[in-house]
């Protein structure tokens, strides 16, 4: 089918170089990717992914009460009893990939 609309976004400079990076390295178009985007919102009847509040900031260490504080080294002495922890390269590592670092 012939392309026969266009469409012009606003989008942040650095999002948009960003992402261009990364459609280049799928050999493939900013136009491409945004109707690829568009053609699933009309498969799909809705957006192709899920939408989600940005979890909420932790706290620092500084601003909890005495009560809170308890109550995170109870939580945390809880899941080392019960196996749960995770090895710290791992959790830096997740910190890093969350940072973009």
């Amino acid at each position: 089918m012939a392309k026969s609309s266009n469409l012009y976004i606003r989008v942040e400079p650095d999002v948009k170089e960003q992402a261009e990076k990364v459609f280049n390295g799928l050999g493939i178009s900013m136009s491409n990717a945004v109707g690829l985007f568009l053609k699933q919102v009309v498969i799909n009847q809705a957006i192709p992914f899920d939408l989600k509040l940005a979890p909420s900031k932790i706290k620092s260490f500084d601003s909890l009460t005495e009560a809170e504080l308890d109550t995170e080294i109870e939580k945390g002495f809880t899941d080392y009893l019960a196996n749960k922890g995770r090895p710290v390269k791992e959790v830096f590592s997740d910190i890093r990939k969350g940072l973009g670092v």
